[in-house]
């Protein structure tokens, strides 16, 4: 499991725009599972929607990658770099997330090529997906 600590050594994400709390397991160049808990405190709740908190879909996505770009991270080659968004498919949104849900963030890394590669991850609530997307990433 890694901690807030050992993710920022990873990742250049930082509040408000780190979007994963911790890791639960990480297969380096594999897979990842890691955790957001969500609540009421996020900046982004402040506009979206006053009176009706709802977790903007994007910031779900962006979570997603983040986790990925774990799994990628660790990797001693790529130790150092950025992982970049290079597009995204099929992402589709199955319920509203709110301020007291746990993300279960679940991305499985399906190709790797050079500094490109693609995955396809999952947000679960209490087992239910929330949101299942594939992307594709570049590695700076």
């Amino acid at each position: 499991m890694l901690d807030i600590q050992e993710i920022q050594k990873i990742l250049p994400h930082r509040y408000p725009f780190l979007l994963i709390d911790k890791v639960l397991t990480v297969t380096p160049g594999e897979s990842v599972v890691a955790q957001k808990n969500v609540t009421i405190n996020e900046p982004f709740f402040q506009g979206h929607f006053p009176g009706n908190p709802v977790m903007p879909g994007v910031l779900q996505l962006e979570a997603m990658a983040q986790a990925g770009a774990v799994a990628i991270l660790t990797l001693p080659e790529f130790k150092g770099k950025v992982a970049y968004f290079g597009g995204i498919k099929k992402a589709k949104f199955r319920q509203i997330v709110r301020p007291g849900d746990v993300l279960k963030i679940e991305v499985e890394l399906t190709k790797l090529r050079d500094q490109i590669g693609s995955g396809q991850g999952t947000i679960k609530v209490d087992d239910k997906v929330v949101c299942s997307a594939e992307f594709v990433f570049a590695i700076h």
